[in-house]
């Protein structure tokens, strides 16, 4: 079977921005017309309608940006799922109130538009099918449109080989149910933490439309510290969008920090950090 473009008009989503609340909005951009030529303009957010893929190592930040990201969409009146697999469904409530109180978020919005599945328990961590189904259910009765899995790896532990198979139909199922969604991917000791390979291999980076790779970098030479200008043994904490095939993006690596409230706070290209520690030794 096959289908002309034009028979996809009215089907074809518009081009527009999922704020994350952090400057990844500034990283994602379209291509608009002025003066007859063609500019560069930021989406304002990640593509709506997007699955996008959040790879790191542990502690490098991977929850707390889709927990910011979630109280975003809290704060502009959206409804979002938050599919746990790590922890469980009251530790994560707490830490989504704690922070909405940090954000200015009032706790009942946080507490009526945030729906919460625990895929921690069995039943639903090895058995796709019903996780898809009570899934959809939240999805039409709460008129969902943003979802967020914590960690789509918890879904194949102990069983990588079936990492491709899960994640396609997660991928197909958000696809179907028109949801923008972040799925956390933890990555294997041996894999280089700088890549967006994950656990599961780069199947999952090619399956879903983008992918955002966290890193860290501890201090620990002489030369780490001359380069970075950073005392021996802190942490230099790194963001990069490795790839999105619905709209052009910022390919550089950026510095961020995680500040005392425990938001993410994307800073400058790594490339001007290092010239502006340099310029100042």
């Amino acid at each position: 079977m096959y289908v002309k473009i034009k028979d996809l008009r009215g089907k074809m989503p518009k081009l527009v921005g999922v704020p994350t609340g952090t400057k990844l909005d500034q990283m994602f951009f379209k291509l608009v017309e002025k003066n007859g030529e063609f500019v560069k303009e930021p989406l304002g957010g990640i593509p709506a309608l997007s699955v996008i893929n959040i790879v790191g190592v542990p502690d490098t930040g991977k929850s707390l940006l889709v927990q910011q990201f979630v109280l975003e969409q809290v704060k502009h009146g959206r409804s979002v799922l938050f599919v746990t697999t790590e922890s469980p469904a009251n530790f994560v409530g707490a830490n989504l109130i704690r922070k909405a109180k940090v954000l200015g978020i009032k706790r009942e919005v946080v507490e009526e538009n945030i729906a919460i599945i625990d895929a921690t328990e069995e039943s639903l961590r090895t058995n796709v099918r019903a996780l898809l189904n009570t899934m959809s259910q939240a999805i039409k009765e709460l008129k969902i449109h943003i979802t967020v899995i914590d960690s789509i790896t918890g879904l194949y532990e102990h069983k990588e080989s079936t990492a491709r198979q899960i994640v396609r139909e997660i991928y197909n199922f958000l696809k179907k149910h028109y949801q923008t969604a972040l799925l956390v991917s933890q990555k294997r000791s041996i894999q280089d933490s700088g890549s967006s390979e994950s656990a599961g291999g780069l199947a999952v980076a090619h399956i879903v439309d983008g992918t955002i790779v966290l890193d860290k970098k501890v201090i620990e030479t002489s030369w780490d510290r001359k380069l970075y200008k950073l005392p021996l043994g802190s942490t230099l904490r790194l963001i990069r969008v490795d790839g999105c095939r619905l709209c052009p993006h910022d390919t550089r690596t950026w510095v961020f920090d995680i500040n005392d409230k425990g938001l993410i706070d994307i800073k400058v290209p790594l490339r001007d950090f290092i010239a502006e520690e340099i310029l100042e030794s």
